[in-house]
């Protein structure tokens, strides 16, 4: 068959197949489980991809909600790569109606998917499917490898993955995400990619509060007499007060970098004469340059050693993340945007835009004829768009925002390309939209499919054309060689910022759903009370 018909057989497998992934992204969507805690959405991936006839590594990269699949046709061909995504975040909690509405029987404080990661990953999941169905009718050779990325909203999976060596022996990798950010719809990066993110979280232990200033002496009844450590949480504070202190100082602000912060326990105390014994708190920072990010985590470092010291702690430090600035192919985004300008970007059917028009009826806004922006159906090529966004950033700065998927630009050519998702268009005068209101829209299949499809369609369509064409995978192949400086450890090659033997930070205090007396489903923070709901207006 000649590759137009192969394109086509793939894209019918997808329409075919509409209700089963349908019914599959509404699920994860519902699922909703955080960063490292998404343990029924792994599952779900994971028993569908074995009844698939992929085999499975489970718990790949030490990482009990990460997943390797493989699956190989004949002998030889390339090694295509993807991975699917699959936690959410807390605090967006939304039922898919148009009107404010937590998932039935959560808290608003309840996790939800924004992007949305439910429609990501199964949008990536049907585009190899659809391209397996087709190699195995029409005997082409070649394999697949599938992973399943948990944390990509702290980062984390994918450092770890690759530092451990699972992207080294692919051919090519497809990086998917909704839109999120205009003009990146229905098109893909050029050269400006992500930046590099690193996240990490400080322990403070108060091993010996008696040691403070109490006698090695003193009796055991004068011990409720002395003066008590200042103890963990009073480290947490002095680390949070003076990073705020000296976050000026860390970098010029020029808008292309950010930091924050997160407390993840509180601290712990059994008597009113112990102090805490342990408190914790993550730092995340995004920048486009790695010398950047050093220097901001050099300055935390030392606050973090200073503020255990003044507090009679001592702290321990763990790496939720470390990635690399990415890297561009553009003999790869060109190849995929012919199949994005081919295929042409989501179309909303009617259903999707009445959807649309109750949530501007919702907020008070009147509903319009057409509810969503040009941009979701729109394509706009690669160039252009840099072209646009290149205008917000200094001469030199070649990474814009971050996400983990640059881990994969160093192992393997690898394009990164956004399909349009639903976006609401803003009355005149201007309007910005809460948040609920695209979480919504993310949750309602006949709004949220059309993008689906076409990211599965350009995932098939693309890697048929890299199967059949050897000229357009040595294409590709030679620009990533001649940017590493000869590939993987090459002269250019910047090599993984995380040990192979680093372990994923799978123990700490992540929210997650608990089981207990009222429920397996129950959120950690709790179903909100009306005495913590906001005030009516």
């Amino acid at each position: 068959m000649r590759l137009e018909e192969l394109q086509t057989a793939a894209e019918q497998w997808i329409d075919e197949n509409q209700p089963r992934w349908s019914a599959w992204c509404a699920q994860i969507f519902d699922l909703a489980e955080t960063s490292w805690r998404e343990y029924r959405s792994s599952a779900f991936y994971v028993d569908l991809l074995k009844q698939e006839g992929f085999e499975v590594e489970v718990g790949s990269g030490d990482m009990p909600t990460a997943f390797c699949a493989h699956w190989c046709s004949g002998d030889g061909g390339p090694l295509l790569g993807g991975y699917v995504e699959y936690d959410a975040i807390p605090g967006n909690c939304q039922a898919p109606v148009p009107h404010q509405e937590p998932r039935d029987g959560l808290s608003r404080f309840a996790p939800g998917h924004t992007d949305p990661h439910s429609a990501l990953g199964v949008g990536s999941l049907i585009g190899f499917l659809a391209l397996k169905a087709v190699m195995e009718k029409n005997d082409l050779a070649g394999g697949i490898k599938l992973f399943g990325e948990p944390a990509e909203k702290v980062c984390g999976s994918k450092p770890f993955h690759a530092a451990k060596g699972y992207y080294d022996e692919l051919d090519a990798a497809f990086s998917f995400h909704p839109a999120y950010m205009l003009p990146y719809s229905n098109t893909c990066r050029w050269n400006i990619h992500c930046g590099g993110n690193y996240g990490k979280v400080y322990t403070f232990l108060c091993d010996d509060p008696r040691g403070w200033n109490e006698s090695a002496a003193a009796p055991i009844p004068l011990a409720h007499a002395t003066a008590r450590a200042p103890g963990a949480t009073d480290a947490l504070m002095t680390m949070y007060q003076l990073s705020k202190t000296t976050r000026d100082s860390m970098l010029p602000h020029s808008g292309f970098w950010s930091l924050s912060e997160a407390i993840l326990i509180g601290g712990q105390a059994t008597a009113d004469n112990l102090p805490p014994h342990i408190s914790q708190i993550a730092y995340a920072c995004r920048a486009p340059k790695i010398d950047m990010l050093e220097k901001v985590f050099e300055v935390l470092d030392r606050n973090a050693r200073l503020s255990a010291e003044a507090a009679h702690c001592r702290v321990v430090e763990t790496w939720v993340s470390k990635t690399r600035p990415g890297l561009a192919n553009l003999a790869f985004a060109e190849l995929t945007y012919k199949a994005i300008e081919r295929i042409g970007g989501p179309v909303m059917p009617e259903e999707a835009k009445d959807f649309a028009r109750k949530v501007q009826q919702s907020l008070g806004i009147d509903p319009m004829a057409e509810p969503f922006v040009d941009q979701v159906s729109d394509t706009i090529a690669p160039e252009v768009a840099e072209a646009e966004i290149r205008q917000m950033l200094p001469p030199d700065f070649n990474n814009f925002t971050n996400d983990d998927y640059v881990e994969y630009t160093w192992h393997t050519p690898t394009v990164r390309f956004y399909i349009g998702r639903p976006m609401l268009k803003a009355p005149e005068g201007g309007h910005s939209y809460p948040d609920w209101a695209m979480n919504a829209l993310g949750g309602f299949s006949p709004a949220i499919d059309p993008m689906t499809a076409v990211a599965g369609k350009v995932i098939s369509s693309t890697a048929l054309e890299l199967l059949t064409d050897p000229k357009a995978l040595e294409s590709i192949r030679a620009e990533f060689v001649e940017r590493t400086g000869g590939g993987v450890r090459g002269t250019q090659w910047t090599a993984p910022l995380l040990d192979a033997k680093a372990m994923p930070p799978i123990d700490l205090r992540w929210p997650e759903y608990v089981s207990t007396p009222r429920g397996d489903n129950h959120w950690w923070i709790g179903k909100q009370g009306a005495e913590i709901e906001r005030p009516e207006t």
